[in-house]
């Protein structure tokens, strides 16, 4: 949750931004911190480079959570979390679950007391489309393996 929110308030967007609305942001953050606009060795150049790869990356990760990617994937999502679940993390309020079928999907805000509930479930499948799915706020990080 602290990345989701650090990432909003880079952009200066609320929770149901369009993507639109985010690439406009996105692209004005750019403009602004493009490390080419600063001379080499300046202290500011630095400075730029890391910010501009924040940018970047709160880009990428803002456009994988926000409602109109979800409603998009949501197909794909749905037959993903009817498959077995394979492996799971829990670190911090982050619970990432991969699938049988090699999606992997990260879901934030899921709290330890949950995750100790989850973990200790007989089926965790059915737990989780329960109390976890379509509860927190998720976003696909690995793709399956596609076979030729």
């Amino acid at each position: 949750m602290k990345r989701i929110n650090e990432y909003k308030k880079l952009f200066n967007v609320d929770k149901d931004t369009s993507l639109k609305t985010l690439k406009t942001s996105y692209r004005n953050l750019v403009k602004e911190w493009h490390p080419d606009k600063f001379q080499e060795g300046d202290e500011k150049a630095k400075e730029a480079e890391l910010k501009s790869r924040q940018i970047i990356d709160g880009y990428h990760f803002l456009v994988s959570i926000a409602p109109e990617t979800i409603s998009a994937n949501l197909e794909e999502f749905n037959t993903t979390i009817n498959s077995p679940i394979m492996d799971w993390q829990h670190k911090g309020l982050l619970l990432e679950i991969t699938f049988l079928d090699g999606n992997t999907y990260e879901f934030f805000g899921v709290n330890k007391a949950l995750y100790i509930k989850f973990a200790q479930s007989d089926k965790q499948t059915r737990f989780a489309k329960r109390n976890i799915f379509n509860t927190f706020t998720y976003r696909k990080v690995k793709k399956s393996l596609q076979k030729a």
